[in-house]
């Protein structure tokens, strides 16, 4: 599970520059937080992985996610199969609705 030592409350303006450094085993990766969405009654979280640049490298890694009794955020590995394809098939949806919805403007 990653946990976050401290939360900072930001503005709207700021939220798209929150980043998440995760530590995996081939070392610490920085993302991109995509959105933070439901499935089956739980809450996950979209993070794209960033190269040395800072731009996303068109992954997206999914978890669960949630906060603690402080509103300290939380994410943990999704390690069902098929809970992380309920989660993959809402982020798809998603994907789906943002697309239609940018060809109607």
């Amino acid at each position: 599970m990653a946990t976050f030592e401290k939360v900072t409350p930001v503005t709207e303006d700021e939220a798209d520059d929150i980043r998440v450094t995760l530590e995996l085993d081939e070392g610490e990766v920085e993302c991109e937080i995509l959105t933070i969405f439901e499935a089956n009654n739980r809450d996950y979280i979209a993070l794209m992985p960033l190269d040395k640049k800072g731009e996303g490298t068109g992954d997206v890694y999914l978890y669960r996610y949630a906060e603690d009794e402080e509103g300290l955020p939380q994410i943990d590995f999704i390690d069902n199969d098929e809970e992380y394809e309920i989660a993959a098939d809402r982020f798809d949806e998603m994907l789906d609705e943002d697309e239609f919805d940018s060809m109607e403007d």
